[in-house]
């Protein structure tokens, strides 16, 4: 006897990411209640399953929806207004003085709300997010219906937001208490660099991540002046310094990890780290290129991040996966580094599994939550396709997207974005923050 589905997807091809390089052909995905109750061959899917709703997607991939492991979503509202800039005069000439002056729950919202609209339509499903205003940023999450795990950013300066570590904390936890239990948001420490936090507060933060069981979210080893600086200080490169701490963690996500040596790569294994790779923020800000291939090979759990619009300009996660992929062979002089499958999992699993959610979403398994992500191989410049996975990494982009579910919601529909605010609230909110930030 058939058993009801609210949705059934036929796909010409699906690649479930686990098992890992495996490309499934003419198979099917079953959701009922947001979750996906099987994956199966489309003939036994149609003997098996009474579906409220089929899609076929006849000359498409079918993948997990992409995690987003590193973002600041708000920053979508200063896209090129810094550019051919190094880090920190990037920070310090005019990311920092326009935050200054701009930044509110409205910035971070408006800016959020357009930066989910963006990543949507890239088959971005999960972001996980460092910025202020954390609760602004979980209502524009919460109302264009993506799943986020949103930092409480800490600082020792003050800023718009709050005037001290205590006061970010502070105001952090209680954003996360409000929101606590939603379905699609989940939160993080989130200590913005070595550099900006001292260390009793990455003490208080080691015993907050600890009892509440949520990761630590940060920015690590980006610059080499950054590790210089620290080595002046403290006497200890960055990730001793954490490791001195009790920072270090299987919940501790270091971003970019540009600047490492071979102490830093034995403390991330270790201590079952995972790492942010941003390749093209990276390269845009001439940070250098992450060892990669060696953080895989010592089995150190590395995903992909867009970082923000300003450092970026795109919220483009197929970039990034082309970039991982070409960077990690061109800067080891081997073609084999980083292939199609190992970068797709990248996008996806690890990411998942960074942020402790590799039980809920990741790949297409049976009890996961249905995020999904489908890609349109029907023009003549996807054509041929011998293998689905390479497409992906090699010829693909954002604008093959052609839908996206999160927990089985339609959120981008034959490339069309469903969602509570249309394009054009959407602009207003571009040019309204356009003509401010030029004054």
């Amino acid at each position: 006897m058939s058993q009801p589905a609210d949705l059934v997807i036929n796909a010409r091809w699906i690649i479930p990411v686990e098992p890992a390089n495996v490309t499934l052909e003419h198979h099917a995905v079953a959701i009922r209640g947001g979750t996906i109750i099987d994956l199966l061959p489309q003939d036994l899917a149609r003997t098996h399953y009474r579906a409220n709703r089929t899609v076929s997607l006849p000359d498409h991939v079918l993948i997990p929806g992409l995690v987003n492991l590193h973002g600041h979503s708000p920053m979508a509202l200063m896209r090129g207004i810094a550019d051919d800039l190094p880090l920190m005069r990037w920070l310090q000439e005019a990311i920092w003085p326009a935050e200054g002056k701009y930044v509110s729950s409205t910035f971070v919202r408006e800016g959020t709300l357009l930066a989910i609209a963006e990543m949507l339509r890239g088959g971005i499903t999960t972001c996980n997010e460092m910025y202020f205003h954390p609760d602004a940023a979980a209502e524009a999450f919460d109302l264009l219906g993506m799943r986020a795990v949103i930092g409480l950013t800490t600082l020792e300066f003050p800023t718009p937001y709050a005037c001290d570590a205590d006061d970010y904390l502070r105001k952090g936890l209680a954003a996360r208490d409000a929101w606590n239990g939603h379905p699609l948001i989940d939160f993080a420490l989130a200590p913005h660099a070595p550099y900006t936090v001292g260390d009793i507060t990455f003490a208080r933060i080691a015993t907050l991540a600890a009892e509440l069981d949520i990761p630590i979210h940060m920015h690590i080893h980006e610059t080499a002046q950054e590790i210089a600086d620290s080595l002046a200080q403290y006497g200890k490169r960055p990730l001793a310094r954490l490791a001195g701490l009790d920072l270090l963690g299987d919940n501790f996500i270091g971003v970019h990890a540009v600047h490492l040596d071979d102490s830093d790569i034995e403390l991330l294994q270790r201590h079952r780290c995972s790492i942010a790779h941003c390749p093209t923020s990276n390269m845009k800000l001439a940070s250098g290129i992450a060892p990669v291939a060696r953080l895989l090979a010592a089995e150190i759990r590395t995903g992909l991040g867009t970082d923000g619009a300003a450092s970026n300009n795109r919220l483009d996660l197929f970039q990034e996966i082309r970039h991982a992929s070409l960077l990690a062979k061109v800067s080891t002089f081997d073609a084999t580094a980083v292939p199609a499958h190992t970068a797709l999992r990248m996008a996806t699993l690890n990411g998942a599994q960074a942020l402790g959610l590799g039980d809920r979403i990741g790949s297409i398994e049976t009890g996961k939550a249905a995020d999904l992500c489908a890609i349109a191989l029907d023009t003549f410049a996807t054509r041929p396709c011998f293998n689905p996975a390479s497409h992906l990494v090699h010829v693909t982009g954002r604008e093959h997207v052609s839908h996206v579910w999160v927990a089985g919601e339609i959120r981008v529909d034959k490339g069309n974005t469903v969602l509570q605010l249309n394009d054009t609230e959407l602009l207003g909110f571009a040019a309204l923050w356009q003509t401010r930030l030029s004054n």
